[in-house]
C-alpha cells in the first residue's frame, strides 16, 4: 500500500518543506485576504505542471489527472492566519505583519500539501485515478469550506482527506479515530433592554445589568441540569458590553457566547433553551431580550472506513508506534462542511516538543510547531491519496 517512492520524495524534498513554512509562516494574511499566498500557491502548482483555477476572492482548487482511470480523493489544506501578535519573535521566521500570526498552523498544512502535490505530481502516470487539491482561505472565520464548495472543490470527489497540526500531540504521532473529532461551533449574542436612569434613583429604572448578570449565572444551567451528561457541550460566555458611567443604571446589555456540541439534538436543545433562558429573564425584571443565534461549523464527523484507511497508512507509513487516540475537542473546524458532500476524514499530526517549546496552545501568541512533524503530514497526504486510489 506504501508507495516508496512518495517516502523518497518527501525525505529529498524536506528541506523544501520546511522553508515554504517559514516563508508561509513570516508572511501571514488574515481571512479573505490571502492575495499573496493564493498567489504563491498559483505559482507554485504551475511551476509543477499542475492545473489550477483561482477561486473567489482567494483559494486555489487544482487536480492531479492519474495516467489510469479511476477515482477523485481530494487533499485539503487551509491558508488564512489570525489577527493574533506573535510574541516569539526571536524566531527568524515571526511574522512580518504587526497583529497578524499564523498561530494554528495554516502555514504548515499549506506547506504539507505543496510537497504532497509534488511527489505525488513525479507518480502521476501510475495514479490509478484523480488527486483534487483544495488550498482553501478563511477557514478561521468558518466561512472557506462552504464557499470553495459552492465553486467545486468536490465536484466529482469520492473521498476527502484533511489534516491538522496539533500541538497538543507529541511530534510524529497520527491521531484519526472514527466518529467524532471536531464539535459544532455556533455563536449567540443577547441584547436585554432595561430603562436608564440615574444611579441614586433605581426606583425609576429596570437595571439592564442586573438582567445580563442573572442570565450569566442561570444559564450554565442549561448544560448541568437539562442535557444528558453522556451528550458533552460547552456554552461558553466571553463578552458583556453594559452601561455607559459609573452613576448611569444601564439600559442596554450585550452578551455574546459560543455552544460546543458533537449531537445535533442537543445542538437545537441548546438553542432552544438560550431564547427561553433569556425571554424569562428579562420578564423577570421587566425588561425585553433579543436573541440572536448563529450556527457556525458542523460537528466533524471521521467516516469509518476513511478514517480506519488513515491508521491503516500511517502504521505502514511510520510504524503503528505513531497511532494516537486523542479525544474529541471542543475546538471547530469547517472541515465538515466537506463532510456534508463526501466521506472522508480529518486527521491530526502531532508537532508537540517542549525541548522546542512547541506545546503553546492553538491561537496563543507564543504557538510553533516542531517542524519535524512537517514530512509526517506531507508523507500522510500522499499516501492517502494513492492508498485510497489503490483500495
Amino acid at each position: 500500500m506504501i508507495h516508496e517512492k512518495i517516502k523518497e520524495a518527501i525525505k529529498e524534498y524536506s528541506e523544501e518543506l520546511t522553508e515554504l513554512r517559514r516563508k508561509l509562516h513570516s508572511e501571514p494574511e488574515l481571512s479573505w485576504e490571502e492575495e499573496n499566498t493564493t498567489a504563491f500557491v498559483c505559482e507554485y502548482l504551475e511551476n509543477l505542471g499542475i492545473p489550477y483555477r483561482r477561486t473567489e476572492p482567494t483559494g486555489v482548487i487544482a487536480t492531479i489527472e492519474g495516467g489510469k482511470s479511476g477515482k477523485t480523493v481530494a487533499l485539503r489544506g487551509d491558508m488564512d492566519a489570525l489577527s493574533v501578535e506573535q510574541l516569539n519573535m526571536d524566531l527568524p521566521y515571526a511574522s512580518k505583519e504587526d497583529g497578524k500570526m499564523h498561530a494554528c498552523g495554516h502555514d504548515a498544512h499549506t506547506a504539507m500539501l505543496l510537497i504532497a502535490a509534488k511527489a505525488l505530481n513525479g507518480i502521476k502516470d501510475e495514479l490509478p485515478g484523480n488527486v483534487r487539491l483544495v488550498f482553501q482561505p478563511a477557514e478561521e472565520v468558518a466561512e472557506g469550506a462552504k464557499a470553495m464548495v459552492k465553486q467545486g472543490a468536490v465536484e466529482g470527489v469520492d473521498n476527502i482527506f484533511g489534516i491538522h497540526i496539533w500541538s497538543q500531540m507529541p511530534t510524529h504521532n497520527v491521531s484519526c479515530t472514527p466518529g467524532p473529532s471536531f464539535a459544532s461551533a455556533d455563536i449567540f449574542r443577547v441584547r436585554f433592554k432595561g430603562k436608564g436612569g440615574h444611579g441614586a434613583m433605581p426606583q425609576d429604572c429596570i437595571d439592564a445589568a442586573i438582567v445580563a448578570s442573572s442570565f450569566v449565572m442561570n444559564v450554565q444551567s442549561v448544560v448541568s441540569r437539562t442535557i444528558d451528561p453522556q451528550s458533552p457541550a460547552v456554552l461558553t460566555v466571553g463578552k458583556m458590553v453594559v452601561g455607559t458611567r459609573f452613576n448611569v443604571i444601564a439600559e442596554n446589555a450585550l452578551i455574546e457566547g459560543t455552544v460546543r456540541c458533537f449531537d445535533p439534538a442537543t445542538r437545537d436543545h441548546v438553542e432552544k433553551q438560550i431564547s427561553h433562558y433569556a425571554e424569562h429573564v428579562a420578564s423577570t425584571f421587566g425588561a425585553t431580550a433579543q436573541v440572536e443565534y448563529v450556527r457556525g461549523t458542523q460537528a466533524v464527523i471521521n467516516d469509518e472506513y476513511s478514517a480506519k484507511l488513515v491508521q491503516k497508512v500511517a502504521a505502514e507509513a511510520f510504524g503503528e508506534h505513531v497511532l494516537f487516540n486523542e479525544k474529541p475537542t471542543m475546538g471547530g473546524e469547517d472541515f465538515s462542511f466537506y463532510l456534508d458532500e463526501v466521506p472522508g476524514s480529518f486527521a491530526l499530526v502531532g508537532s508537540g516538543n517542549p525541548q522546542k517549546d512547541t506545546e503553546w496552545a492553538h491561537h496563543h501568541g507564543k504557538f510553533n510547531i516542531d517542524e519535524d512533524a512537517l514530512a509526517t503530514g506531507a508523507e500522510l497526504y500522499a499516501q492517502y491519496a494513492w492508498a485510497y486510489l489503490n483500495e
